[in-house]
């Protein structure tokens, strides 16, 4: 941490400003231990991406696999993702954002702690360019149908699948969903395209 994560945390400003080329941006939100997000990012050579996570354990072994793989393309943020998002990331910026198997929070007296409610998709509606993509998974059906009741109360978002998508070739399979399956959860992924006017 100490070592690397001053190479590769963001700069202060917009998130863009954190790379040394132009390139699509890619937020990857809660990306645990950083395994398929180091997957993302080496197999998505040509896209930037933005890395944001509070568990400093995963942060660092995140670290780790860029350096020992050379991938220059990813930034860390080890903060509140809302936070990130409202002060970092301008609007129309981002062209995709990717939340994989958030907290499901299953318990009713907790669904307010869930990430992906009405005023967070607005929040992401907004720094997505026209055009964009917000990328879900979850392994918790209930959540599935909650995310897709507050897609449902954000304007200008558009969800393509019926209500679910296949897994896209560029999420790699995580540890979070191969624990799901282990214990018999269905994998939904969710994608929405953000329209012109939000």
């Amino acid at each position: 941490m100490q070592e690397l994560l001053p190479r590769y945390q963001v700069a202060e400003g917009d998130l863009r400003d954190s790379f040394d080329r132009p390139a699509e941006l890619v937020v990857e939100i809660g990306f645990g231990n950083g395994q398929a997000l180091a997957w993302m990012a080496a197999n998505e050579p040509e896209r930037n991406f933005v890395g944001i996570e509070v568990h400093e354990p995963g942060v660092g072994r995140l670290l780790r696999n860029l350096e020992s793989d050379g991938l220059d393309n990813v930034r860390v943020a080890m903060r509140d993702a809302v936070e990130v998002l409202r002060e970092q990331a301008t609007p129309d910026s981002l062209d995709q954002v990717r939340v994989y198997f958030p907290d499901p929070w299953p318990k009713k007296r907790h669904h307010k702690r869930r990430l992906i409610n009405v005023a967070f998709l607005r929040l992401v509606a907004e720094r997505l360019k026209p055009g964009g993509l917000l990328h879900l998974a979850t392994d918790w059906i209930p959540y599935a149908e909650w995310m897709l009741e507050a897609i449902e109360q954000v304007d200008g978002l558009n969800n393509l699948g019926q209500p679910y998508v296949e897994r896209p070739d560029w999420r790699p399979r995580t540890h979070f969903e191969r624990r799901g399956q282990r214990r018999g959860h269905d994998i939904v992924d969710i994608l929405v395209r953000r329209m012109s006017e939000v």
